[in-house]
């Protein structure tokens, strides 16, 4: 499958690229995606909450009133989870949320993602290029270009480049990531994604490997 490359001002060059159909070109795998997503989310969650059960709380150990005789229901310490101020019952423990996937299905769900963009005609092919500075107009400007203004913009590049990311920093819905850092969560989110031409080799290798 062959996509048009465009400059940064967002017109067409006369240049053409070729994309793997055995990742960009696939039946997607909805499972997949739902599976590898569920990871990325579970993976980043902190897992600290704590609350105080009977024996953590504050509080005298001594018996309120007798056990027998006073017509009320027993009950023993002011740290009984039936007071307030009492040791919650079965409460949140810290805990890890993490959870394994097997390598091949993880690339599954990554090239279905993609697929699902390049049907959808929301990802974009760009010839490389790179801020001398880092300003947040900079990338507004390349934004507008492709009329990507409130939308959620994914720009994809080869390796990390500085000027890039912090001139995407301060815009909302906007991020940069590296080709080897792509995730099936992350391409998701992304309404539209813009790939410089030198990364396509490198998302093709991370999905086939």
């Amino acid at each position: 499958m062959e996509l048009v490359v465009y400059n940064i001002k967002g017109s067409e060059t006369s240049k053409k690229v070729e994309l793997n159909e055995e990742v960009f070109c696939i039946e997607a795998n909805d499972h997949a995606i739902y599976l590898d997503a569920k990871q990325y989310m579970a993976n980043n969650r902190q897992g600290t909450h704590k609350s105080k059960e009977r024996s953590e709380v504050t509080g005298s150990t001594k018996k309120l009133k007798k056990q027998k005789g006073s017509g009320a229901a027993r009950y023993g310490d002011i740290k009984s989870p039936v007071f307030r101020g009492g040791g919650r019952v079965f409460g949140p423990k810290p805990r890890l949320y993490h959870f394994k996937l097997n390598k091949k299905l993880k690339a599954l769900a990554r090239k279905s993602a993609l697929s699902y963009k390049v049907a959808e005609q929301n990802f974009t092919v760009i010839e490389d290029f790179t801020f001398d500075t880092c300003k947040t107009k900079n990338f507004v400007e390349l934004i507008k270009n492709f009329k990507l203004a409130g939308k959620r913009v994914l720009l994809v590049s080869q390796k990390a480049d500085s000027n890039l990311y912090l001139s995407a920093r301060n815009i909302q819905g906007a991020e940069v990531i590296n080709a080897d850092c792509l995730n099936t969560y992350t391409i998701l989110k992304a309404h539209h994604m813009l790939v410089l031409e030198s990364a396509i080799g490198d998302i093709e290798r991370i999905c086939i490997k």
